[in-house]
């Protein structure tokens, strides 16, 4: 939490009213924390958890979800007025209750009637069940604030539009509504069958359904779960994986005896799949991970162990020099740093905490690590370029200054596994698909 805490004075007539107070002082002093100091929800929210064990697990949820539910409508909210006005907050709490569908009711009433600024706010209204469209939910909206103006492209910044244009009307209406629904989680199954794991998952019941793209591929529902209650993912057979970066590994499609460098490979969820690729096929295969961070490549260790998998090298990043050999990979994944638009589901509060720059100071350190990665692919092996980006500065444009540079390497036709569409690259939208954002350019080393 910030030094500076923000306390909500309002009075309370009720036990249900002083917990909305409650919770509504905690939810605000998080917001301000997120907005003041720029760092991701998640994290601040955790180290609150941790330092707050009074939170039982109902409190837990209703702070979370009110918090993560005022960034995915912050665009509509902001325009009520100044987050920091207690009746204004109050507002704001009320109306993300009613846009999510939040079960607390009586916690939502109280926060209606602290919100209560004129006759523009109907609490009957607010306690019904809203409509699940983004147009509906618009309509909602403006009901309740009194604000007509608002309209659906509020939910993003402009400066997003500026550098991921999409022309047709009806597809940027659909990332939008997607963006503002809460993901699955997606989970993978590795090293055991996936309809015997997604049976066992039911019986625990948990909302796991299967995957009509991959088969390996688990919809774990919208729910938040405890994994380290389930089984199934404490003995590693089963890891979660975003269904879009999940296409990554499949594009790269290992063959038997191939030889891959995961050069960005974080705590290694793409390397722990390649290697579950290789496993499944039954092929042999050896996986040599890099990164600069060293607790995300010990974070991969555990995870290797608990899953299995004996066929995978650290290759930490030391310097800028190449921490591998050069001309001695089938394959090489870059998985570079990148502005993260593609998570924006997931991390609501970096659409409100991020600018422009985030995306445009990146494509000058992607180009720089696929040019010094490429130096690892062998002649007639592969480069694999992908990042969780929407933008064409990251993506496409990255990858034509990389070819241009280095003709050695040419672009191969690759399937959209969702669309059947065949292209050069791929832009996987959050839309499509019900995951995240991914893209992905896959090019061949046709000379040395």
């Amino acid at each position: 939490m910030t030094d500076s805490q923000i306390v909500i004075t309002q009075v309370a007539n009720s036990s249900a009213e002083k917990r909305a107070i409650s919770y509504a002082n905690t939810i605000l002093n998080l917001l301000n924390n997120v907005f003041s100091n720029k760092q991701p929800a998640d994290r601040i929210i955790g180290l609150y958890f941790r330092e707050h064990k009074k939170h039982g697990s109902k409190d837990r949820r209703v702070i979370r979800e009110s918090l993560f539910g005022l960034f995915r409508w912050w665009g509509w909210l902001n325009q009520l007025g100044d987050y920091k006005q207690q009746q204004t907050f109050f507002q704001m709490l009320s109306i993300t209750a009613s846009l999510e569908q939040h079960p607390w009711q009586d916690i939502q009433q109280a926060w209606t009637l602290f919100g209560a600024k004129n006759a523009t706010i109907d609490t009957d209204t607010a306690e019904t069940s809203m409509p699940q469209t983004l147009l509906q939910k618009l309509d909602t909206f403006k009901k309740l604030s009194g604000l007509p103006q608002v309209i659906e492209a509020d939910l993003v910044p402009q400066w997003f539009w500026q550098h991921c244009p999409i022309e047709d009307t009806t597809e940027k209406l659909a990332l939008i509504e997607s963006l503002c629904a809460r993901p699955p989680i997606w989970a993978r199954v590795q090293q055991a069958n996936a309809t015997q794991i997604l049976a066992q998952l039911q019986a625990q019941n948990i909302a796991a359904t299967g995957c009509e793209y991959f088969s390996d591929a688990i919809n774990l529902g919208n729910k938040s779960i405890n994994l380290n209650q389930v089984k199934e993912y404490t003995n590693g057979q089963l890891e979660i994986q975003d269904l879009a970066s999940q296409v990554i590994g499949q594009i790269c499609a290992p063959k038997d005896n191939s030889q891959w460098w995961d050069a960005c490979s974080g705590a290694g969820g793409k390397s722990l799949q390649l290697m579950s690729l290789m496993q499944h096929a039954k092929i042999n295969g050896h996986i040599t991970a890099s990164d600069i961070r060293k607790n995300a490549l010990v974070e991969l260790q555990k995870r290797a162990k608990r899953a299995g998998f004996n066929n995978i090298t650290l290759a930490p990043w030391q310097s800028d020099a190449l921490p591998v050999k050069e001309n001695s990979f089938d394959g090489v994944l870059v998985d570079a740093p990148c502005s993260c638009t593609g998570t924006w589901r997931r991390n609501p509060d970096m659409r409100w905490i991020d600018d422009a720059s985030s995306i445009t100071n990146k494509p000058a350190l992607q180009l720089d690590i696929l040019s010094r990665s490429s130096a690892a692919v062998k002649t007639g092996g592969e480069l694999i370029y992908a990042t969780c980006s929407l933008s064409p500065v990251e993506n496409q444009q990255v990858v034509e200054a990389f070819l241009a540079q280095h003709p050695q390497f040419e672009l191969q036709t690759i399937t959209h596994p969702f669309t059947g569409e065949q292209a050069t690259s791929l832009t996987i939208w959050p839309q499509t698909a019900n995951s995240d954002g991914m893209f992905v350019a896959k090019m061949r080393k046709i000379s040395c």
